[in-house]
């Protein structure tokens, strides 16, 4: 096993959080370990596709991890592959699943493939989670399986494990940079130009998503503001023009009080690792601080003082960097999972 060290040290050319967040995404590969494909028909007769990592035949009583992937990722994000890949290597099995709207074609990695109900996912779409694992679990009542959930994966993550206190078939979880409150995450981003660049290069994906939406299926026009949300250029704006609507919300408001994971980390109790940055330019530092006071005691917390968002590199050469924090949540899962 690789050794991972309590404590993160960036890489010495990677010391800026900024840094740390765009590094991988700009260098890693994004198709590291082969993947097989599934589609599941949802219970609303939707689509949701899986991308699987099998255990070798070989293996001895491997786990079964379930990824989720971040704002508008997917199974070919780069931290997605990297999780995968450290799990192959320890001969355990992956499912990566995509949310609806996110996968890929994979033929053509940077192509979304479009669903079938007028509808996306969101940051408290906890449900097609919950089918996927029972799905899989019906497939193999004898397998253990484990969680692990990145960014707005994580936040669905701890929204389900907080919405289930006392389930077992979830043995581990961990996070990695999990914007714990939606709302002062989507303010703090609105504070400085690097946030207004990070929300613009999502609100890109989305707004195209939004317009073919529209296109497909003509009634959700009365549902969605489409001129508003194709003029935002916050995410409070987005969503109170169209995520929110378009999922049983109020507003954006509505949307980020019911979805935000802070208000269920406090009934956690599945052995739950969460990994945030306190220099996270998605989360302002203070989430953090009432993080710790709202966590349940099966909730345990690493907070290094750098490392961005999604980033935790560390390394001498910038040709072999190691990721500190996909390492980390892999070894803690495997040895709390028992």
């Amino acid at each position: 096993m690789r050794a991972v060290s309590g404590e993160f040290s960036p890489a010495w050319f990677l010391r800026n959080p900024h840094a740390q967040t765009v590094w991988g995404r700009l260098w890693r590969p994004r198709r590291l370990v082969p993947m097989r494909r599934e589609v599941l028909i949802t219970p609303d007769d939707d689509e949701l596709v899986l991308d699987h990592v099998d255990a070798p035949v070989t293996a001895s009583e491997p786990l079964h991890f379930l990824l989720l992937h971040g704002l508008e990722g997917s199974s070919r994000s780069v931290y997605m592959q990297g999780l995968l890949a450290i799990i192959a290597r320890h001969g355990h099995a992956a499912t990566a699943m995509n949310f609806r709207s996110c996968a890929r074609d994979p033929r053509h990695i940077n192509r979304m493939l479009a669903n079938r109900r007028p509808r996306f996912y969101h940051s408290g779409e906890t449900g097609d989670f919950d089918f996927t694992l029972r799905t899989l679990a019906s497939r193999s009542p004898s397998s253990r399986f484990a969680a692990i959930g990145s960014s707005l994966g994580g936040n669905v993550l701890l929204k389900w494990l907080g919405e289930h206190p006392g389930q077992t078939t979830v043995r581990a979880a961990a996070t990695l940079s999990v914007p714990y409150d939606l709302g002062a995450g989507a303010r703090h981003l609105e504070l400085s130009a690097a946030g207004r660049f990070y929300v613009s290069g999502f609100l890109r994906t989305l707004k195209k998503k939004v317009a073919s939406l529209v296109a497909r299926f003509p009634e959700t026009r009365n549902v969605i503001d489409v001129e508003r949300a194709m003029r935002a250029r916050t995410f409070w704006e987005f969503d109170d023009a169209a995520t929110g609507p378009l999922h049983g919300f109020r507003d954006a408001a509505d949307y980020y009080a019911q979805s935000s994971s802070i208000a269920f980390v406090g009934k956690i109790t599945t052995p739950t690792l969460c990994i945030s940055a306190v220099d996270d330019p998605f989360v302002p530092a203070v989430v953090l601080e009432r993080l710790a006071a709202a966590k349940s005691p099966a909730v345990e917390l690493r907070l290094p003082s750098c490392g961005g968002h999604v980033g935790f590199i560390s390394g001498m050469l910038p040709w072999r960097c190691e990721y500190w924090a996909e390492e980390l949540a892999v070894r803690w899962v495997m040895e709390h999972a028992a």
